[in-house]
């Protein structure tokens, strides 16, 4: 089973090298790592290129966001199973994709594994702010304001296909369109491991400032509402939305 793994960058040269890194100390071998870089301006590439480890396809153009980039990485991608790491991000150990593909063998009827996510210091990658810890599906937790940490997830990729990938008319929220049609499907299964896949740096675009939280509560509302959401049902999945982030900081 080849899992692909797109990273997307943008003068990610201060933290790529930690995300190679946790790649290759993965004890799962057939990897496939595709790298969209947005037309960097620093010295991306060049430590990309520089690194004693050669991804599989290297793409750098200027793009329209990290939704156009995350899209153009499914389209080349060929693995049975699809997920991303983010430049800034890191596997929290090595055994993370093997135990990825080994649910994803025992259990032949899902569609999609996910796990828990820490958000770590900018500074102190040894230092954890938060802990997003999910727990296994139930349609009726959408209207809850539930999603999977979406870092951690990984999915066949027919069902991207069958999805149409994300939506780059969202900035922010586009993710959360994408699980809210993808979840919300009548014959989508997946599985839940209670461990901990991805680490996360704090001071992600949706929250660097008042504009961008507002931003992002408009987006999530857009995609609540293409998602057939009515109007009350919007609005209380907005407020148990943004409450449930609370509980991650103890």
């Amino acid at each position: 089973m080849k899992i692909s793994i797109i990273t997307a960058t943008y003068n990610s040269s201060e933290n790529i090298g930690l995300c190679l890194r946790s790649i290759i100390s993965q004890s799962y071998t057939n990897i496939e790592h595709i790298i969209i870089d947005g037309n960097s301006n620093d010295n991306t590439l060049e430590k990309i290129k520089n690194y004693p480890y050669k991804p599989f396809k290297i793409i750098s153009e200027k793009d329209d966001g990290i939704y156009e980039a995350l899209n153009k990485g499914i389209k080349y991608a060929t693995g049975d199973i699809v997920g991303f790491l983010h430049s800034d991000d890191f596997f929290a150990n090595s055994k993370v994709i093997e135990n990825i593909a080994q649910t994803f063998k025992n259990n032949n009827f899902i569609d999609a594994v996910y796990g828990d996510l820490e958000y770590i210091s900018q500074k102190n990658i040894t230092k954890t702010i938060r802990k997003w810890k999910s727990s296994p599906f139930k349609l009726k937790l959408l209207k809850k304001g539930w999603m999977p940490p979406h870092p951690t997830l990984y999915i066949k990729r027919n069902v991207f296909n069958s999805c149409g990938g994300f939506d780059t008319n969202l900035k922010i929220s586009a993710d959360y369109m994408f699980i809210l049609k993808m979840f919300s499907q009548p014959n989508f299964n997946s599985k839940y491991i209670p461990q901990v896949f991805i680490k996360m740096r704090t001071g992600g675009i949706s929250n660097k400032s008042l504009i961008k939280i507002i931003l992002k509560s408009k987006e999530d509302w857009i995609a609540l509402r293409k998602n057939h959401f009515g109007f009350l049902n919007s609005f209380k999945v907005l407020i148990f939305k943004n409450i449930s982030k609370f509980a991650q900081f103890f």
